[in-house]
């Protein structure tokens, strides 16, 4: 099995950050098992998205963004699409860069206590660089899958542990229900799994393991299993949260600090080794992204050891350590990222949906009937998340 699995891999490891495991940690320890509905929902959003992306990138052998220029006709509509594409990515990924190296570090400080915690970000940052320098995609999926397999453990593990009800499970995940002040909970539970930039990423990486069409089948099983296995490390955490006595928790470290009087120091580690994982795929994801999507934009046909490759992950990556080391809050470049975000979502769900309908672009493998039923809801989801992503910043939600 993991032998098949390809890209679905490092998409599953892009969207379990630390931002996923802080909204998974506060749905869990407010509203229990009820809002795992909504992560159903958001996991079952995101394989309808990712697939359309797998199969246009590999029916086309060319990246999102590549598509896109093509098929607007309108020059400044283009423009207009690439420069917030660009913006969204490259400006987004730069800003929430640090929280993913952030979340590796605070892994670390469990692990191995934080006399030295003022290094674990160069530490995470190395390792990263490390691993896109290579700029070898089977050692970098390897990699993912040893770290997406150590996460899961880590996780499932710690939900085992505290002995879940079973029955309320079920429940929570096929009765959809919304307390009161919930709905924030359930758009960032939504918002931490749809992520726009997973969709480029996605779209560039299938033609790095497969170059067929024959391959169709192999990628859309390696994108269900990929991201069900990454939302059920989700579900893991909601479920762990559940347990902590108290609802003074904020993150993922609280988490486990909450879970340690009940199970142990077993919770901690167990906890640290999982959000070592996801913070450290994500810190490499990130980078990753911006520089495929750098490389669509500006027509580059770059491979992953292109100078012009390097310096954009660099730079994302540079940005995250400095950020992270020197303790600065970038709070207005990440409020910028939050409403281009908002902005990008839809309107690349839009663009997506449009691209795979196409006969021109598609031919034989455009969508189904049923596939854009499903990709209409996820527009209108989509709408949603993005309307509320920036009213939050600017105050009017």
């Amino acid at each position: 099995m993991f032998k098949k699995m390809g890209p679905g891999v490092l998409i599953a490891a892009a969207f379990i950050g630390p931002g996923t495991i802080a909204a998974c940690t506060i749905a869990g320890v407010t509203f229990g098992y009820t809002l795992l509905w909504a992560l159903l929902l958001s996991i079952f959003a995101t394989i309808v998205l990712q697939e359309m992306a797998a199969r246009l990138g590999i029916i086309t052998q060319k990246g999102l963004a590549d598509v896109i220029k093509s098929e607007i006709t309108s020059k400044w509509i283009r423009i207009a699409v690439i420069t917030i594409i660009l913006g969204a990515i490259l400006v987004g990924n730069a800003a929430y860069e640090a929280g993913n190296i952030g979340g590796a570090t605070l892994g670390m400080e469990a692990l191995f206590g934080n006399t030295y915690k003022q290094y674990y970000p160069l530490i995470v940052g190395f390792f990263a660089f490390i691993l896109l320098w290579i700029g070898n995609y089977k050692i970098l999926e390897r990699a993912f899958v040893g770290l997406i397999a150590l996460m899961s453990i880590s996780f499932i593990v710690t939900a085992v542990l505290t002995k879940p009800n079973l029955i309320e499970v079920a429940k929570g995940l096929f009765v959809p229900l919304l307390p009161k002040d919930s709905l924030l909970t359930v758009i960032a539970l939504v918002g931490t799994t749809v992520v726009p930039y997973n969709l480029f990423l996605h779209a560039s990486l299938v033609n790095e393991k497969w170059k067929s069409r024959s391959d169709l089948k192999a990628i859309r099983w390696d994108t269900m299993i990929s991201i069900g296995l990454g939302g059920l490390v989700s579900m893991a955490i909601v479920i762990a949260a559940t347990a902590i006595p108290t609802q003074d928790v904020t993150g993922a470290m609280d988490l486990a600090m909450g879970l340690q009087p009940l199970f142990g120091n077993a919770a901690v580690y167990f906890m640290g080794i999982g959000l070592f994982a996801a913070g450290i795929t994500s810190s490499i994801t990130a980078p990753l992204a911006a520089a495929y999507v750098a490389n669509s934009c500006f027509g580059w046909n770059a491979d992953m050891k292109d100078r012009r490759y390097r310096v954009v992950w660099g730079t994302i990556l540079l940005l995250g350590v400095l950020f992270m080391s020197f303790n600065i809050k970038p709070i207005e470049v990440i409020k910028f990222a939050q409403i281009a975000n908002g902005i990008l979502l839809p309107v690349i769900a839009i663009l997506l949906i449009w691209m795979v309908n196409k006969t021109s672009v598609m031919g034989k493998f455009r969508n189904t009937l049923i596939q854009n039923i499903f990709g209409f809801l996820i527009i209108i989801l989509s709408l949603i998340l993005g309307a509320k992503s920036i009213f939050k910043v600017i105050g009017l939600f």
